[in-house]
């Protein structure tokens, strides 16, 4: 506090940016220091999903929790168009993830829990506040408070969506889902449309990861 003021007071975009930032602090962090995944993943959750729990009176008016069909249907579709292309493109990087790796016994299930609640609940909240919520808007105008949440423009739509893909190894389907999460923002107003098919996506990966141990989607 400075002067009696909160510093995201005066820079509206902290709550938004600063966790998807230390979610991407963690990701090199790991590897840089050399601390295995089956420690590294449950401390990044638990970082940032503290992160989320200190700014939410910020941004907790946008999430307003209610129900409809649209999100799960959405959030199934984004899953097969996630899985089924697979290896018909070229994909930035790969993942490293696997449980039996790092740990063994008991602790491959503690290692696999953290992988499966940090992917369904922090990192759909996470992910939607700074793509759909922050990032939509601020390709609008700097002044991003001022836009109203689900605010459509060509831009914003196609360039947060270019961007959300690349964020991923699997950067064609993830333009495709960073639209379809988008268009459940725009139909809906409500943060929590585009969180909950995002959240349904990375439930039912995660399910399809355990069955089938194709650890690469991790």
């Amino acid at each position: 506090m400075i002067n009696g003021t909160i510093p995201y007071q005066k820079r509206p975009c902290i709550p938004y940016v600063f966790p998807f930032a230390l979610f991407a602090v963690c990701i090199y962090a790991g590897p840089l220091f050399n601390i295995s995944q089956s420690l590294m993943y449950p401390i990044k959750t638990a970082l940032v999903a503290s992160s989320l729990i200190y700014f939410w009176n910020v941004y907790k008016q946008e999430i307003r929790f209610s129900f409809s069909w649209l999100p799960v249907i959405s959030g199934i579709l984004v899953f097969f168009i996630w899985v089924l292309p697979e290896g018909m493109y070229p994909q930035i990087g790969h993942s490293e993830f696997n449980p039996y790796k790092d740990a063994s016994g008991y602790r491959v299930y503690y290692v696999i829990a953290f992988r499966l609640i940090g992917a369904t609940l922090v990192v759909p909240l996470m992910e939607e506040l700074f793509w759909r919520s922050f990032a939509l808007r601020f390709a609008i105008k700097s002044d991003f408070k001022s836009v109203p949440l689900g605010q459509f423009s060509w831009f914003s739509f196609i360039f947060i969506s270019i961007l959300f893909g690349i964020e991923h190894q699997r950067w064609l389907v993830g333009i495709f889902a960073g639209m379809v999460y988008s268009g459940v923002l725009y139909r809906s107003k409500n943060l929590f449309d585009p969180i909950l098919s995002h959240a349904i996506t990375n439930f039912l990966l995660g399910m399809y990861v355990l069955s089938t141990h194709q650890w690469s989607f991790w």
